[in-house]
């Protein structure tokens, strides 16, 4: 078959939905990924390297708490889902996207051992007429420099008998207001039967697809993103400070600013940042800027800033109890109220409220932990002493046993109103309590 022949018969069978969707990695992108390619009309086989994870899927159980169970099983019900640990099964796909982790090493470098494995068996199963997508978030030129080689390494040419694009993830965990279908799709690759066919296979599944000239485009747009938003967060954690040394409560300041109705975007501050995403992806950019002899010293500046914010709300905890409860941290018992990195997700990735727990007991403290989506929190690498540790109950009882409550993420789920009327004292890195109208002399801002 020639070039055109395998572009125009896999383009035939995106547009009639015969094509087989094959995902890698079914967590937080790839699994709602999954649905929507099935609500499409698609065929998804779906893999994944955890075995549990994939029995949990073809039960019909809810493994990602946001993700409503009858989505997961109006899909089983169609026969157009399956999921499977068998990575020789990519044969079958017609069109392959990678969805893994993208995280970084102890010293702030791209771990792309993720990308490599899973590239690497859809290179072991690739036959002409496939689609491959990276969607994992990294530096641009990683789907030409990491990705490509390894689909050729077998003699297939990208661009000819198969091709392959990228597509940065969008995904925002919990949110109430776009979900897969509805957030736009920038898509990007190096040659045009490439682009054509990853625009026409994500056109049938997302309202509105983006395409940019290249794959190193599309990589660098995602990055810009996430590199905004850390940015910004870093410089209302930073005015925060500023504002609290001036008495000025930054939280009222951020509501009348955000009422300017153009020139301004509100940012909040809190604890530190948390998820696969912001704590991660910016220094995906500075590590390849270092390659072109470049500095990053905003993104740089923006780390600091919001790594050192869980110590900052430690010395507030401290000096909190000391002036409300003249006691000291040492000895005191703390209960974290959220170990999820965000509101209303159960994911505790580069939470910062892990790092509190370590730090509040580094002080001579004792910290439990309640969350309504956090039975236990999971093994980390980054923390693996506070693996296997569960939530406590929130009970009136219970918060009597408390010198302090400290909000470190605000779901929705948490009785706010008992915290308020039982805790002797509360420490909120989120607002969560003004905003519900129970501020009080025993709650403190941090």
């Amino acid at each position: 078959m020639t070039q055109n022949a395998h572009s125009a018969d896999l383009m035939d069978r995106i547009r009639s939905r015969r094509a087989v969707v094959g995902i890698i990695g079914l967590g937080y992108v790839g699994l709602p990924l999954a649905l929507a390619a099935v609500e499409a009309g698609f065929p998804v086989l779906g893999f994944d390297i955890s075995p549990s994870r994939v029995e949990a899927i073809l039960a019909g159980r809810q493994v990602i708490n946001y993700l409503a169970p009858e989505a997961l099983r109006t899909a089983l019900d169609s026969g157009r889902l399956d999921a499977t640990t068998d990575f020789a099964r990519l044969s079958e796909a017609d069109a392959v996207i990678l969805c893994v982790p993208t995280p970084v090493t102890r010293n702030r470098d791209p771990d792309l051992s993720f990308v490599r494995a899973s590239a690497a068996s859809a290179a072991a199963a690739l036959r002409p007429g496939q689609v491959v997508v990276l969607e994992s978030t990294t530096w641009p030129g990683t789907t030409d420099e990491v990705v490509r080689p390894l689909l050729e390494a077998g003699g297939l040419k990208v661009g000819r008998e198969v091709f392959l694009a990228f597509s940065p993830e969008r995904e925002d965990p919990g949110n109430a207001h776009f979900g897969t279908r509805t957030i736009p799709k920038v898509v990007g690759a190096d040659d045009p039967a490439s682009r054509d066919l990853a625009v026409a296979l994500y056109e049938a599944m997302i309202t509105r697809v983006v395409p940019v000239s290249s794959a190193a485009a599309a990589e660098a747009a995602k990055l810009t993103e996430n590199i905004f938003r850390s940015v910004n967060i870093a410089l209302v954690n930073e005015l925060k400070l500023v504002y609290d040394a001036m008495g000025i409560d930054v939280w009222e300041v951020i509501d009348a600013a955000a009422t300017k109705p153009f020139g301004y975007m509100p940012f909040y501050p809190g604890p530190g940042l948390g998820g696969h995403c912001i704590p991660v992806d910016p220094f995906y950019l500075t590590w390849r800027a270092r390659e072109f002899g470049m500095e990053t010293r905003f993104i740089e500046l923006a780390g600091q800033i919001n790594t050192a914010m869980p110590g900052v709300v430690v010395d507030r905890l401290a000096r909190a109890l000391s002036d409300h409860a003249e006691r000291a941290l040492k000895g005191a018992r703390i209960l974290l109220v959220g170990a999820a990195y965000k509101k209303n997700v159960d994911d505790t990735r580069e939470s910062p409220s892990l790092v509190l727990i370590e730090a509040i007991e580094a002080r001579g403290a004792t910290c439990d932990f309640h969350d309504p989506l956090i039975a236990q929190i999971p093994p980390t690498r980054e923390h693996p002493g506070l693996a296997g540790r569960r939530s406590v109950d929130l009970t009136r009882e219970a918060l009597a046993g408390y010198d302090a409550v400290l909000i470190a993420t605000d779901h929705d789920a948490v009785d706010y109103a008992l915290v308020s009327d039982a805790a002797r004292l509360v420490v909120d890195t989120r607002n969560a309590m003004a905003r519900r109208g129970l501020p009080g002399d025993r709650v403190v801002k941090a």
